[in-house]
């Protein structure tokens, strides 16, 4: 079974860059055709999708977010990464990290709806504060 571990800081000061970075164990992120996601909940709030990695290194990205983040990944490693800069206090959530299965990355499919993931890191609490 397919495992993911968040880890990274708790808090952030406003202003700054969060980087918190996903291991995936059992499997290789590169693996056809898997896409690799970061999810955050914030409190009161539903589930909010952030952007994905494909297993080609292809990457999407919330447009209300794009502005903001970017995925990267070490294959060496089974690892990805999210950076968000300039973090305000809206940006405390539980983040998560997530996997799915799907079809070749040119196919153009949405893979934005949490609902769809069906691996599931247990979550990162980071919390945006002076």
């Amino acid at each position: 079974q397919v495992r993911l571990q968040e880890s990274g800081p708790d808090s952030v000061i406003p202003s700054q860059t969060l980087a918190l970075t996903c291991t995936v164990s059992t499997g290789s992120i590169t693996t056809n055709y898997y896409y690799w996601s970061w999810i955050r909940q914030s409190p009161g709030k539903g589930l909010e999708w952030i952007g994905y990695i494909a297993y080609s290194g292809d990457t999407e990205y919330s447009p209300s977010l794009r502005s903001r983040i970017s995925i990267t990944r070490d294959t060496s490693k089974n690892q990805f990464t999210l950076h968000l800069t300039s973090v305000t206090p809206e940006d405390t959530a539980k983040y998560f990290c997530a996997g799915r299965s799907g079809v070749p990355y040119h196919t153009g499919l949405d893979y934005s709806d949490p609902d769809g993931y069906i691996f599931w890191g247990q979550g990162t609490q980071v919390t945006v504060s002076s």
